[in-house]
């Protein structure tokens, strides 16, 4: 083993219900790994919003562009989501990894599970098979998801039960990551969530 090859850059997929306090947790990491952790910056066919800034919030392509790098095999997952094109270019994550750096993705468990399969494959990218780790969040209980998302008061009834029918579903396949916990207090689970990150960066380049 060479030592100075650790710690190793990973690309650390998380995914949770709506409501589990998965972007708080993100937002917490990204914030004390600012020197070695960055989120991935997707792309867009989608306009640029007031203040965003290309490169930085998304990559703006338009649709002809991103239909191109589709074709040529640009993304490691990309999804159309009310008419706007979004997904992760492969080149971006390199240039990230191989730069010492490690990146963030929040994906719903859809998203997970493309990206786990086309990576886990026999042609699958081996610099990105190597660095990935995956994350489930759960909320404390179902009860507790539906109290966090009927206080935040964002959601219509019918959205919330909605999101509730979609958690049940995204917990039974909790069990396909490496690593899963439960943030019921904040702290603690932060303390869990950069604990993760931090073994993951020392595991063996081999598992």
């Amino acid at each position: 083993m060479n030592p100075t090859t650790y710690p190793r850059p990973v690309l650390l997929l998380v995914s949770a219900p709506s409501g589990a306090g998965k972007t708080t947790l993100c937002q917490q990491l990204l914030a004390a790994e600012s020197a070695n952790l960055r989120y991935s910056v997707s792309c867009t066919t989608r306009p640029p919003r007031k203040g965003e800034t290309d490169g930085e919030d998304y990559f703006f392509l338009s649709r002809t562009q991103f239909e191109q790098e589709i074709a040529a095999g640009a993304f490691l997952e990309y999804a159309e989501v009310y008419g706007n094109y979004y997904g992760t270019r492969i080149s971006f994550l390199h240039e990230t990894l191989n730069q010492g750096g490690s990146v963030l993705m929040d994906v719903d468990v859809q998203g997970a599970d493309i990206i786990r399969k086309a990576l886990l494959a026999s042609d699958g990218d081996p610099v990105l098979r190597r660095a990935l780790v995956d994350v489930f969040i759960h909320p404390p209980s179902l009860q507790a998801l539906r109290q966090r998302l009927e206080s935040r008061g964002k959601d219509d009834p019918q959205v919330i039960e909605r999101r509730m029918r979609n958690a049940e579903i995204e917990m039974v396949a909790a069990d396909q990551y490496q690593y899963q916990f439960v943030n019921g207090d904040l702290t603690t689970a932060f303390e869990t969530f950069r604990a993760i990150y931090t073994a993951s960066r020392h595991r063996t380049a081999s598992v």
